[in-house]
């Protein structure tokens, strides 16, 4: 039973009179519960939330009533398809427009929707469903997925991408950004579908799983024939990168932009780095793919240069997260796929529906390069510095993510025997939550599908909230040992 403290005449603290849980009501009772769970570790919680929500979504693929045979979908494929969705990944292990009902397609509306919010967004909405208001711990859950820096003990550097009081703020920004940026692309999407002559509700319905699709990152597609049908209408491909664009800059970016349109100069540091960095990405993938397939009679080679220059941009935006492919993968040169693999790696915007390591991370890293070669202590970027910690914030978060990477791939070659290009390109696309495959994934044995499966898990979830979530708290050190420097280089 709880106590509730009562302050007598002399100013002196009473017993407390004990309150007993039967007389508050089940929302208390429950508030009460996700308040001792979150104490030690918001970051736990929200991976709890985040595997639970799999675990449910893989039994209803499981069901009957998911698929258009009406059998019970196998483990391994319904497993897969429910760590796709919520994670928004967009790889699959059966055909997802043929293989699903309409049950089916609308629990993958719905779970890339909720997995497009993020892991510790969700748990903050859901704390704030509760207790019908936004707490200092909900606060913090939401802060540290815009600004992994929140999750750690300690001073954290004022130059946030969102400050504790502006939470709240970015959690409705989230909620009406996602329904008009996604309903403003469906109703575009509308009529040029109805011009290539789809019928009328089938137009309505395809736009809005398009236009899901693309603002979440995640790339499934409603039609078996996929974007064959659209392949040369640049406008129809054109909304889909936009949607992919703004799905990946990050909530943060969207809600700082909103806040000052006609003032960069008042943007943080986070969204100028992370605008420049994915522009520079965004051109740089493009003449790489324009340079390395122009003369790949297989991809390019036969189109004319202003389609060539098109589909250049479409892919170099779909490998950062997109997941969308007007061609087959397989047949690009070793040299793109590597240069996908790069891409995929680095992914988009922190907080955003799309995965990697994150734009910001590669300019902190470049950043720290720039000013090591130039003899500078401390690392600057549009008037700001840049912390310390940040650096090695993102050094952890590249080599984790290098590591998850690598066994991933050790791990699937030794299962399938399968080609280290396609396997590793495989193992990226996952950890990266991009969705773009050579067609491996669907040849996957059941081993192999678990590994990716669960590599697609740490590469959503983060591997800065998992290192958050299993490290114990940190310890207050008294002492410095002495200094001494390793050769390195």
């Amino acid at each position: 039973m709880a106590t509730a403290p009562q302050v007598g005449r002399t100013g002196r603290v009473q017993p407390r009179r004990p309150v007993s849980k039967g007389s508050r009501g089940p929302l208390a009772v429950l508030r009460d519960s996700v308040d001792d769970i979150t104490r030690k570790s918001p970051a736990r919680f929200a991976i709890l939330i985040f595997t639970s929500l799999i675990l449910v979504f893989t039994g209803i693929f499981m069901l009957p009533i998911s698929s258009t045979s009406g059998e019970i979908t196998p483990v391994a494929d319904s497993l897969f398809t429910a760590v796709s969705v919520i994670c928004v990944t967009g790889l699959a292990t059966v055909d997802m427009a043929t293989h699903w009902s309409l049950f089916g397609h609308v629990v993958i509306f719905v779970g890339v929707q909720i997995g497009a919010i993020g892991v510790l967004t969700v748990a903050s909405i859901l704390g704030l469903v509760v207790s019908r208001r936004l707490g200092l711990r909900s606060k913090l859950m939401a802060a540290s997925d815009t600004n992994p820096l929140r999750a750690h003990a300690g001073p954290v550097p004022e130059g946030q991408a969102v400050r504790l009081g502006e939470v709240g703020g970015l959690l409705t920004t989230v909620a009406v950004s996602a329904l008009a940026i996604e309903l403003a692309i469906a109703l575009l999407l509308i009529p040029r579908m109805l011009i290539d002559g789809i019928p009328f509700g089938d137009a309505v319905l395809d736009s809005f799983y398009y236009s899901a699709m693309a603002f979440t990152n995640t790339g499934f597609t409603p039609n078996a024939a996929g974007l064959a049908p659209f392949e040369g209408d640049f406008v129809f491909l054109g909304l889909l990168m936009v949607g992919v664009f703004l799905g990946s800059i990050g909530f943060p970016v969207i809600y700082a932009i909103t806040r000052n349109p006609l003032h960069p100069r008042r943007w943080s540091l986070h969204v100028k780095l992370t605008l420049v960095t994915t522009a520079v990405l965004l051109v740089a993938g493009a003449v790489l793919y324009l340079v390395l397939e122009f003369d790949n009679p297989r991809t390019f080679g036969t189109d004319d240069a202003g389609k060539t220059v098109f589909e250049s941009f479409f892919l170099s935006t779909m490998a950062r997260s997109g997941g969308f492919s007007t061609i087959d993968i397989a047949h690009l040169h070793d040299s793109s796929l590597l240069v996908t693999d790069m891409l995929m790696f680095i992914g988009g915007g922190s907080a955003s529906t799309a995965g990697g390591i994150k734009v910001t991370t590669l300019a902190v890293l470049f950043l720290a390069a720039f000013a090591e070669a130039r003899g500078k202590r401390s690392m600057e970027a549009f008037g700001r510095r840049i912390p310390s910690d940040v650096l090695r914030l993102s050094v952890s978060v590249a080599l984790w993510g290098a590591t998850i990477v690598a066994v991933a791939t050790i791990v699937i070659l030794q299962i399938t025997k399968a080609e280290l290009s396609h396997v590793l390109f495989e193992v990226i696309s996952a950890f990266a939550t991009c969705g773009l495959s050579t067609g491996l994934t669907s040849s996957l044995p059941d081993p192999a599908k678990y590994v990716l499966a669960v590599t697609m898990w740490m590469g959503r979830v983060g591997t800065v909230t998992l290192a958050v979530a299993l490290a114990n708290s940190q310890r207050r050190q008294l002492f410095t040992r002495p200094e001494e420097r390793p050769i390195v280089g």
